[in-house]
């Protein structure tokens, strides 16, 4: 970006278990957001009627979800009645694109300060629960080939030759760094646990990493969508679209894709005139941010562009990024951006990703930014990326560069 847009700070809650067992499954999605939108104003001295616009990611936009839960929060968390908000959805890039949305709006110079973010209770409110012409409507779904995601994701394994032990491995992985991230205390600069009113915590901690998880325990989980695959047909509009292939080979389970969890995030974005007039330091800086569209049946391949245009519109390579985050909405997605993009094991998802943290569809992307600041600053490293694949065929991707 040319003109400088920056990140002020950075919060998260716990991602909590997205089932009504959850710890957090008794928090409504406005309490959640709310509470992300005043731990972040409440950690900074920046006056509240400077603050221009709230701009929250959220994917199911119903029930509790529903009516622009992002002005609701707003109201709810106590912040001026001449601060503005909106909800957008572009899937699971919905947290970055709120991101990508506040700072295209900074840079051109309609705005100096916004706060964006995401949030989404898998538990209260379920992913689906909206409906859509490409899950429901079967002229629509037949005429683009539609599949389920965990299809796709299996789709690729097959095209890519990625075996059982190929993901399972990587889910191992995903919850060994997790866990070692959690003991460490690595996430503490941005975590901030949920409370109650009176101060009692509901959750103080990613619930869903196993540090128990192993290759002996993930060989007990049967794949997830052979049943959707081989009853209803949909592998036959996988095979209709990539005839190469005999059949599709199930693999993804429970163990090796992501983990649907409750969450909110919440980011300050702002120019340089604003840091400036208020003395605040930046912990980062926007370089440059893509949005891409991709073939809809294989779907979850969409990154890779997103990820070779952010890093051309930033000027930068593979080898120049320090830090990548790709988000484990399943682990071929991951290794094939990897083998794709010729991007380093030891690079990526240092601290665990969804797979062992979980993908709080609307929040998620928010959530990797700010995960991505902290890890910068405690390596003392300089330039990160963040990309997520998008259902319906779609890749998002942003650079971030620590400090001014």
């Amino acid at each position: 970006m040319n003109t400088p847009v920056y990140i002020y700070d950075s919060v998260r809650t716990p991602r909590g278990k997205g089932k009504s067992d959850g710890s957090l499954h008794i928090v409504r999605p406005v309490t959640l957001a709310s509470f992300a939108l005043k731990s972040l104003t409440d950690r900074q001295s920046i006056p509240l009627e400077r603050i221009e616009d709230v701009i929250f990611g959220c994917v199911t936009q119903i029930g509790e979800q529903g009516g622009c839960i992002a002005k609701a929060a707003t109201l709810y968390a106590g912040l001026p009645y001449s601060v503005a908000a909106q909800t957008l959805n572009r899937f699971c890039g919905s947290g970055l694109e709120a991101i990508g949305h506040a700072a295209a709006k900074i840079g051109s110079g309609m705005n100096d300060l916004i706060i964006a973010g995401g949030v989404e209770s898998m538990s209260r409110v379920p992913m689906g629960d909206d409906g859509g012409p490409m899950m429901s409507d079967p002229d629509v779904s037949s005429s683009i080939g539609f599949i389920p995601q965990g299809i796709s994701a299996d789709l690729i394994a097959t095209l890519r030759g990625y075996g059982r032990r190929d993901l399972d491995q990587w889910a191992v992985r995903s919850h060994q760094r997790a866990s070692h991230a959690q003991e460490q205390n690595y996430f503490r600069k941005s975590l901030i646990p949920v409370k109650d009113k009176l101060g009692q915590s509901y959750l103080s901690y990613d619930e869903m990493v196993r540090s128990s998880t192993t290759m002996e325990s993930l060989a007990k989980l049967t794949p997830s969508f052979s049943l959707l695959g081989e009853k209803y047909g949909f592998d036959k509009v996988a095979i209709k679209k990539y005839p190469e292939l005999e059949k599709i080979f199930h693999l993804h389970h429970a163990g090796n894709s992501s983990s649907m969890v409750d969450g909110a995030a919440a980011i300050y974005i702002g120019s340089e005139k604003i840091q400036k007039e208020l003395n605040i330091t930046p912990r980062a800086r926007i370089r440059s941010y893509a949005i891409t569209g991709s073939e809809p049946t294989i779907m979850l391949t969409g990154l890779i562009p997103a990820t070779q245009m952010a890093l051309k519109k930033a000027d930068l390579t593979i080898d120049d990024v320090d830090l990548f985050e790709i988000n484990e909405a399943f682990a071929s997605v991951v290794l094939n951006t990897m083998d794709q993009l010729k991007i380093p094991e030891e690079k990526v998802n240092v601290n665990g990703g969804a797979i062992a943290l979980g993908h709080p569809l609307g929040a998620t992307g928010a959530m990797l930014v700010s995960s991505l600041i902290d890890e910068l600053e405690r390596i003392d490293k300089r330039i990160g990326l963040v990309t997520l694949c998008i259902g319906g065929g779609m890749g998002i991707a942003m650079v971030i560069e620590r400090g001014s």
